[in-house]
């Protein structure tokens, strides 16, 4: 479960892409409104930060598995959500500028968090400890050439020329569709021969860690009042982790390959539940728009 060209190089390429057709739906005023109600970017801080790691502990403590997978399982639970969480929402007609912001402020935060959260894991089930120490550059790096500069790209297009911007996001929102669909097959091709086995060690485990928090996170949005758009971006935003993030920390950083199988199966069952949820979103937002009209 090493990293690799499909990793390292496609992904990111691919979801850089997607956040320049994201950042051509955005203009400075979404950030604006953002901060003009923060309730919902607590509700989603608190949600990724605090809720998802304990949901994470319970599942890796009351399910049966090898010492190793529960570790990997808590190295999942303690990443950020990824790019292709913000791809996501925008999909599913959720916040993006709400998404990006959880994304932006989660990866900074889990730099320092994941190291001593993930020595404390390791003691717990494996009663080992090990210093990890997160390459905090390269991953800020990372993060801001696949998130922020296409993002700004796309915002510097639409306020040049909104008309450009405006045909423009129409082709990339089918070509966003398009490669999560390829994302999907080339992680089935890749790896078919092990998904058994993979599926047979982690599989309850990770289904529950990706629809807990998702139903957790949307539904604690709607108890709090938050429109529909926030609630879907709260809802990817806990239940999309950062799956290449927690292979390169398991398999590279830990340099255990079997720590990182359960990122590895959640990263092609969580594509599944990302179709649902795009689906749910759209005709939700579509009704939604119908009721008002009326």
């Amino acid at each position: 479960m090493q990293a690799n060209f499909f990793t390292t190089v496609l992904l990111p390429v691919g979801l850089a892409i997607v956040m320049l057709g994201m950042g051509l739906t955005l203009v400075p005023e979404d950030f604006q409104r953002v901060t003009r109600y923060p309730k919902a970017v607590a509700i989603g801080l608190i949600s990724q930060l605090l809720f998802l790691p304990s949901i994470g502990f319970l599942i890796a403590s009351i399910i049966p598995m090898q010492p190793e997978i529960a570790v990997g399982l808590m190295i999942l639970a303690l990443c950020p959500g990824g790019p292709s969480s913000n791809m996501i929402t925008y999909l599913a007609k959720g916040d993006v500028a709400l998404s990006v912001t959880l994304t932006a402020l989660s990866s900074i935060i889990t730099i320092f968090t994941i190291p001593i959260l993930t020595n404390s894991s390791l003691q717990y089930f494996a009663g080992k400890n090990a210093a990890i120490a997160l390459p905090v550059g390269q991953t800020m790096l990372q993060i801001f050439v696949i998130t922020l500069v296409p993002i700004g790209l796309g915002m510097l297009i639409r306020q040049v020329s909104p008309n450009l911007a405006r045909r423009l996001e129409k082709t990339v929102n089918w070509l966003a569709i398009a490669f999560l669909a390829v994302i999907i097959l080339l992680l089935i091709v890749k790896e078919w021969s092990r998904i058994p086995t993979f599926i047979a060690q982690v599989g309850i485990g990770v289904v529950l860690l990706n629809v807990i928090p998702m139903l957790s996170g949307f539904w604690l949005g709607k108890l709090l009042k938050l429109n529909f758009a926030q609630r879907i971006c709260i809802a990817i935003e806990v239940g999309i982790q950062n799956g290449t993030l927690a292979i390169a920390i398991a398999a590279g950083l830990l340099n255990n390959p079997e720590m990182a199988i359960p990122a590895a199966i959640y990263s092609l069952f969580a594509y599944f539940t990302a179709i649902l949820t795009i689906f749910y979103g759209r005709q939700s937002t579509q009704q939604i728009y119908e009721t008002e009209k009326v």
